[in-house]
C-alpha cells in the first residue's frame, strides 16, 4: 500500500498537468477571444467620416454647407454601466432607451461600434466628454450635418439622413454601414458619390477604460478621410429666394430655365419648408410631421404634380400643324362657340388671331384636320391612325415621358394614345368627338410643371432644347456634368414657324395678360386656365424673354387661382424682371402678387 502511493501522487500530478495543458492550449490557440479582447483594449479602430461635398449657386453664392456633430458610439461587449440612473441623467436619455439601442447594437454586433445617441450638438458634447473615461465601450464618432446660410430650394437641394436596411443591401461596394448618412432626395441623392467624399481609418491607443492614449505605432496605418467633392448648382439663389416670397402661402410651381443651356434657375415648389427643419438630431420626428401636413410641403410638385396645359398646349398644336402643312399663317376658322365654349374676340381667324386671342373653336377645327386626314374611310380607324401619329409628334416636344432631370421622383406626364380609349370604350368605337378636349390642352392630356417650363425653353430656341437639369459643374469643371445635358435634342418643327408663333406670343400679352407686360423687355408669352374638377381653375402661365434673345423661360403654375393673366403671368412677370434687371420697377404689382388676392 505504501509503495502505490508515489504512483498515485504521480499520477495525480501528471492529470493535473494535463488538464492545465489543455486549458492553456484552449485559451492560447483554439480560442482567441481572450487574444481579441486584450486587442480590442489596447487599440481602437475608428472611422473618420469626411466632410461633404459643399454646393454653391451659379454665381459661387454658397448654398449648402456642413457642420460639425457628434454619435456617441457603444460596443456591447465592453460596455459597463455602474450607476444607471447617474448615467440617464447625464446623457439625457430613458431606460427605455438606453435598453431599445444596447439592444440593437447587440443585435448588429457583439464587438462593432452602433449609435447610442446620435447628433450630439458641440454644446452637448462639451457637458458629457469628460465623463466618457467613466463608461467602458463607449466613444465618440465625429460626423457632419447640412446647415443652409438661405432657407431656400429643399426641394432641388434635397436632403441626407440615415442609411436604410434597403439602401445597405443595395451597396455593392459594401462602403456604407450602418448609421451613416446618406442623399435621401434631390441633388444630395442624385449626386451622392460625388459629394459623399472617401472614408479614412484612424488606430488609436486606449486603455481598459477607453482613455486615448495616442496613436497606434504613431498612425503607420491610418488612412486620412478625403472630402467630397464640390458641386456648382444651375440655381440662381437670389432669383430663388425671390420666387419663394411670391409664392409663400399658394400652393403651386414655378420652374425657370435658361433655354440655351437647359440650366434650371429656380425651381419653387410650394409650400416649401426650410431645408435647415431636417437637419439634427429632430429630422425624424420633423420628418414625420411635415409627411403628415394636409399641404404637403414634402411633395415635389415641379416634377410630381400632373396637370393639364391647357391653352398654351396650342402653340404645340400651331407647331405641328404649319410643320405637317395642315395650317398655314393664313388659315382661318371662325369662332364657332356651338363647337367649344370662347371668350369674346374677332372672328374668324387666322393662326396668328387664335394664337393672341386663344381661341378654342379654331383648335377644335385645326385638331379634326391633324387627326381625321381620311387615311381611312373608316372613321373610326382614321381617328385612331391620326391620334398616334400626333402623339409621336408631341412626345417630341419632352412630354409623355420624363426629361431626366438630375433628381429623383420625376413624372413623365400623359399623352394619350389609342391604347387608352380602346380601354376605355372598345377598340373601334370611338372617333374624334371623344377626343377633341385634345385640341385645347385639356381631357386625358397631363404634363408637369417641370415640361411647361421646357416648352417655354423650346419656342424661346426655335424648336430645340436640353434637358433641364440642377448641375453646372463638378468640382469647377463643367465638362464633368453628365453627357445627357449637353446633347441638343430637336423637336422636328422647322425654325421659320418659330418666327411667327414667337410675334403671335408677345401680342397675347396685350389680349389675356396685360400684367406681365415690361417696358422695354419684351415678352413672349401664353396664359392658360387649367380646368380643375375639384375646386377653382388653375392658373398657368408660360413665357421667355426678352423675345430676340432670350434669357430666361419660364413656366408658372398657381393652383385655385383662376385666369392665367393673373397669379401665373404677374408672378412670371415679375421674376423675368428680377432676373433680367436685379430689380424690381414696378412694386404695385409686387404688392398684388405678395397679397394673394387674386379675385380681380
Amino acid at each position: 500500500m505504501n509503495d502505490q502511493r508515489p504512483v498515485v501522487i504521480i499520477i495525480f500530478i501528471f492529470t493535473v498537468g494535463l488538464i492545465l495543458l489543455i486549458k492553456l492550449f484552449s485559451i492560447q490557440v483554439a480560442d482567441d477571444s481572450f487574444m481579441k479582447r486584450a486587442e480590442r483594449n489596447a487599440v481602437q479602430r475608428v472611422v473618420d467620416h469626411p466632410y461633404r461635398g459643399l454646393i454653391y449657386d451659379r454665381n459661387g453664392k454658397l448654398l449648402v454647407y456642413n457642420n460639425p456633430i457628434f454619435d456617441l458610439m457603444l460596443v456591447p461587449q465592453e460596455f459597463e454601466v455602474g450607476d444607471t440612473t447617474r448615467f440617464l441623467e447625464l446623457f439625457d436619455i430613458s431606460k427605455e432607451e438606453l435598453i431599445e439601442a444596447y439592444n440593437a447594437a447587440k443585435k448588429y454586433s457583439w464587438v462593432k461600434p452602433s449609435p447610442l445617441i446620435k447628433q450630439i450638438s458641440t454644446t452637448d458634447f462639451a457637458r458629457i466628454q469628460d465623463y466618457l473615461i467613466d463608461y467602458p465601450g463607449l466613444f465618440v464618432m465625429t460626423r457632419s450635418v447640412r446647415s443652409y446660410p438661405q432657407p431656400v430650394a429643399s426641394h432641388a437641394l434635397g436632403y441626407i439622413g440615415e442609411i436604410n436596411a434597403r439602401q445597405m443591401e443595395l451597396d455593392s461596394a459594401k462602403y456604407y454601414s450602418q448609421g451613416d448618412y446618406v442623399g435621401l432626395s434631390g441633388m444630395e441623392r442624385y449626386y451622392e458619390r460625388q459629394l459623399r467624399g472617401q472614408k479614412g481609418v484612424k488606430y488609436k491607443m486606449v486603455n481598459v477604460r477607453g482613455v486615448d492614449k495616442g496613436p497606434f505605432k504613431d498612425g503607420e496605418y491610418d488612412t486620412a478621410s478625403v472630402a467630397g467633392i464640390n458641386l456648382t448648382s444651375t440655381i440662381d439663389m437670389e432669383l430663388q429666394l425671390y420666387g419663394e416670397q411670391l409664392m409663400a402661402g399658394k400652393t403651386g410651381s414655378v420652374v425657370a430655365i435658361e433655354p440655351k443651356t437647359g440650366e434650371i434657375l429656380s425651381m419653387i415648389s410650394a409650400p416649401f419648408y426650410d431645408p435647415n427643419q431636417l437637419t439634427g438630431a429632430d429630422f425624424g420626428k420633423t420628418y414625420t410631421a411635415l409627411n403628415k401636413m394636409e399641404t404637403k410641403p414634402l411633395f415635389n410638385r415641379p416634377i410630381m404634380a400632373k396637370y393639364p396645359p391647357g391653352s398654351i398646349f396650342k402653340i404645340v398644336q400651331s407647331l405641328i400643324g404649319l410643320q405637317d402643312g395642315i395650317l398655314t399663317q393664313e388659315t382661318t376658322f371662325a369662332c364657332n362657340r356651338s363647337l367649344v365654349a370662347c371668350h369674346n374676340h374677332p372672328s374668324p381667324v387666322n393662326l396668328f388671331g387664335a394664337i393672341r386671342n386663344s381661341c378654342n373653336p379654331y383648335y377644335h377645327q385645326a385638331f379634326r384636320r391633324m387627326i381625321n386626314r381620311e387615311v381611312s374611310s373608316n372613321t373610326y380607324k382614321d381617328t385612331e391612325i391620326g391620334l398616334n401619329d400626333w402623339r409621336e409628334k408631341v412626345m417630341k416636344f419632352g412630354l409623355g415621358t420624363s426629361l431626366g432631370i438630375d433628381i429623383t421622383g420625376e413624372l413623365g406626364g400623359d399623352v394619350p394614345s389609342s391604347k387608352l380609349y380602346d380601354k376605355f370604350y372598345g377598340e373601334g368605337r370611338w372617333k374624334y368627338s371623344t377626343i377633341y378636349s385634345l385640341s385645347i390642352g385639356q381631357g386625358e392630356l397631363q404634363v408637369t410643371p417641370l415640361q411647361m417650363a421646357n416648352l417655354a425653353a423650346i419656342f424661346a430656341n426655335k424648336g430645340y432644347y436640353y434637358s433641364p437639369h440642377l448641375i453646372k459643374a463638378i468640382n469647377g469643371d463643367q465638362t464633368q456634368i453628365p453627357e445627357k445635358y449637353r446633347i441638343k435634342n430637336e423637336v422636328g418643327v422647322d425654325a421659320h414657324h418659330f418666327d411667327m408663333v414667337q410675334d403671335a406670343m408677345a401680342e397675347a400679352l396685350y389680349g389675356t395678360a396685360n400684367r406681365a407686360i415690361i417696358q422695354d423687355i419684351v415678352i413672349a408669352g401664353k396664359t392658360g386656365t387649367a380646368q380643375n374638377p375639384h375646386g377653382e381653375d388653375h392658373s398657368v402661365f408660360v413665357a421667355f424673354a426678352p423675345k430676340d434673345d432670350p434669357k430666361i423661360a419660364i413656366a408658372v403654375y398657381v393652383e385655385n387661382a383662376g385666369w392665367g393673366g393673373r397669379a401665373a403671368a404677374s408672378t412670371a412677370s415679375l421674376m423675368i424682371e428680377k432676373y433680367l434687371r436685379g430689380m424690381i420697377t414696378r412694386p404695385a404689382l409686387e404688392e398684388y402678387v405678395l397679397a394673394g388676392d387674386f379675385k380681380d
